[in-house]
Order: structure tokens, then sequence, then C-alpha cells
């Protein structure tokens, strides 16, 4: 049993072997960028999932999308696909060179996975997509759909009445929660949320308007987790929906990839050695950015480079992998306190699942001050005139930190005279089905901010 003077030992070890850690647990903003990279074609050889795994996630939703198309009507004229736009935002560039007192060449543009139909979050994409994946299962091992069948047919009374007698649990800081409630209620599953103290009330109102049970815990993401992770042992005919280590929320998320390579394609923005892409992706536990940026290194390879961005409060994949323990150390445990007003990316823990496999394609990791994510909120909105939640302007200040800390990656890389060429994409995670007065609330804090 570790004792707290054996743990107090073992984490000054920790500061004296990995002096970063001070700035750290200063909530200090900062750029770490990743010792361990390697090429890709070194790298790919010891990944645990491919190119071949993101095409059967693909093929998946392209046998639920008649389905989804019906039921969801708000996707019918994408033919029942799950995908938001792509967009320039060259006020928001002027603005950001304005803010950070620092020139930028390049092209910006938002993800605006803040718009997906069905959740309004990226959790549309790894959240939908093991929901339909348990139903698919279930329905076929039941007798009533096969792989060749148009699977509106799972809209039926009789599918319904199966799924049903299924549950469906997770535990979540809001917008998982949010995706899995909505999709599992629509298909008849009896869905459990468990939700932490960071949620938002409204997340937690629209779940239960949807028929969905949630569960609210004092403490933080780990310990709704875990809650839910215990009840689902407990039930029979009950799939647990596992954020800290499941492939199928991973591979969801991967087939963003595709699907960006195609919407760069109809821009005619090419993507290669003189033309190099970076990418910067919101980070709570990790399965989100993990898979998206998994996807584009599978796409891509070397000519594509992707940064997390976490909150100083809340810096979990970066304590993980700066040191090496990923799931072994949490934020709490050098007495960071866990709290940011990025609810989404309110995590303690990273998942080793994604620190491992992002241990050699992850260029770095920067964080973000609160304060500042409130001031690029304000600023979207002036500039563009988009709403966003907190945790969705973390990507904003990635090229910044790039191009102030990160000058030694991109000469080692070979990118310092390649930035005019460059297209630089914020993945924004969240924000379109927020309520208009927290919007309201958020813009004015941003504002004053400012």
């Amino acid at each position: 049993m570790t004792t707290k003077a054996t743990q107090q030992k073992t984490i000054e070890q920790l500061y004296h072997t990995y002096p970063l850690l001070k700035t750290i647990t200063a909530t200090k903003p900062l750029c770490w960028l990743n010792p361990k990279w390697q090429p890709f074609t070194e790298a790919a050889p010891n990944l645990p999932l491919g190119l071949d795994d993101i095409a059967d996630a693909s093929e998946r939703l392209q046998r639920f999308a008649p389905y989804i198309a019906s039921v969801f009507s708000e996707t019918a004229a994408s033919d029942g696909i799950i995908e938001s736009p792509l967009i320039a935002i060259p006020r928001m560039q002027q603005a950001l060179q304005t803010f950070y007192g620092h020139p930028m060449s390049g092209h910006l543009l938002l993800k605006c996975d803040s718009h997906l139909p069905i959740s309004g979050s990226i959790k549309a994409r790894g959240g939908v997509y093991e929901v339909l994946k348990y139903a698919e299962t279930v329905a076929i091992d039941s007798g009533l759909l096969t792989l060749e069948d148009n699977y509106q047919t799972l809209d039926s009374a009789a599918c319904k009445a199966v799924f049903a007698t299924h549950s469906i649990v997770v535990g979540s800081t809001g917008n998982l929660g949010l995706s899995i409630g909505i999709m599992g209620a629509q298909l008849g599953f009896q869905v459990t949320v468990h939700m932490s103290a960071d949620a938002r009330q409204w997340k937690k109102d629209l779940l239960r308007d949807k028929g969905v049970r949630v569960i609210e815990h004092q403490d933080d993401y780990s310990k709704a987790v875990e809650q839910g992770r215990i009840e689902a042992e407990q039930t029979p005919r009950c799939h647990f929906i596992d954020d800290e280590n499941s492939q199928d929320l991973f591979l969801g998320y991967s087939v963003a990839a595709e699907r960006l390579k195609q919407q760069l394609d109809e821009q005619g923005i090419q993507v290669n050695e003189e033309q190099p892409l970076f990418v910067y992706l919101p980070c709570g536990v990790g399965g989100g950015p993990g898979g998206v940026a998994f996807g584009l290194k599978q796409i891509f390879g070397d000519n594509v480079h992707c940064f997390f961005a976490e909150p100083t409060h809340s810096p979990c994949m970066l304590v993980g992998m700066y040191t090496g323990l990923h799931d072994g150390i949490s934020v709490q445990d050098l007495g960071i306190d866990n709290k940011t007003c990025a609810d989404g990316l309110a995590v303690g823990r990273p998942s080793a699942f994604v620190g491992h496999v992002m241990e050699s394609l992850l260029s770095g990791i920067y964080t973000v001050e609160d304060d500042d994510l409130y001031r690029l909120l304000a600023l979207m909105h002036d500039s563009e005139g988009i709403d966003l939640e907190p945790s969705a302007l973390a990507g904003a200040p990635g090229i910044f930190n790039v191009l102030t800390e990160g000058t030694a990656y991109l000469a080692r890389h070979g990118l310092t005279d390649k930035l005019d060429q460059a297209t630089h994409v914020i993945w924004a995670t969240g924000g379109n089905m927020v309520p208009s007065e927290a919007h309201f609330d958020y813009y004015q804090k941003g504002k004053n901010l400012l």
C-alpha cells in the first residue's frame, strides 16, 4: 500500500526528473514538443489499428445513413452522413494576429464540429458511432437485421422492442453523454449517463427531456466513468461505453480524417511536403483528438502536424505523455484542481490507450488559460459571427504557440520556409446546442476580459 509520504517522495522525484512539471503545476501556459515523435513509416508498424479499421468504421456509418436520414431530419440534406463544414476564417485570422501581436502566414480554417448534426459537438462522431455499432450487433444477433438490409428497419417497433431490453451506460463531462443519450434514446435503448460535477445544467436537462436517466456526481470525470463502469457490470444486457479505453469511440472519430481530406480536395487545398497541414485539437481524456489525429496521420503521414490543446488547470494528456506515466498519474496528484470553464476538457487522468497510440504520432501539446478561452470566444463572435463553447476555442492559439515556442520543431522538420503555403485547422469541438443565454454570458465575459 502506498503511504502519503511515499507518494510525496515519488512526486518530488518526478519534479527532479521532469522539470517542466514546475511550470505545469503553476498552471502557466506552455507548449511542449513531443521528443518521441517518429516519421510515420517508422511509427505505423507498431500501431494497434490501421487504415482497414478506419475503412470498416466508415462503411458502417454508410450502412446506417438511410436510418440516420429518416430519424434526424437535419441530416436529410447530407443523406444521413453526419458531417460538419470546413470554412475559411480570414477575419478571425486577422483578429488573432492582433491579439497575439504576431504575424501569421498561411491559410486558417475552422472545422465546425461545433455544428455537427444530432448533438452539436465532436462527440457526434465517436459517441454516435459506438451506439450504432452496438445497435447493429444486437439487431443482427436477434435476427432482425443483415448487413445487406436497408437500416431504416431499425426504426421499426420490432427493433425498438428488442433495444428496450438492452442498456447503454456512459460516464461523461457533458458532450459525450449528450451524443450517446440522444442516439441511444432514439433507437430505443435504456440509457444512463453518469455526469461529473463540471457538466452544464442544460446538458443534463436536455438528456432528461429525451428520456435518458442522468445520475449526477459531485466528483470529477474519472469518478463518473468509474460509477458508470460499476453499474454496467451489475446490469444484464448492458453495454458500457468506456471513454478512457474504447477503440470503437476512437475509430468513430478517426473517420473525420477521410472526410477532411475530401473537403480540402473540394476547396483545392493540397497537402504535401511543400504545403504542410497543421491541426489543433482540444483534448480532454484524449479519444476525440486522438482518433482524429490518428486518422490524419494515416492519410497525410509526415505532411500533417497534430497538436493537442488543454486547459492549464486540466493538462492530463500533457502530464501523462511528458512523464511517460499516461494514466498512472493525474493532475490532482500534482495538486492541480482540474477546474476549468472548458467542461468537455475537465479531465484529470488521460486515456492510456490514446496516450500510447499518440506517443509516436503527436507533434506536441500546449495549454491555454480559461480567460483566454473566453477572450477568443468573443473574438470569434465579433470577427466571424460564429458562437462556440469555451472548450472549442482551445485550438485557436495553436499556430501562435508553434510560431513562438515551436521554432526548433519547425526547423527540425524543414518547415520554417514553408509556412506561407501552410494550412492551419482549428478544430471547433462544440457549441451550437448551447442555449442562447449561456452564449450571451460567455460572450459578455470574453468582452469584459478583452
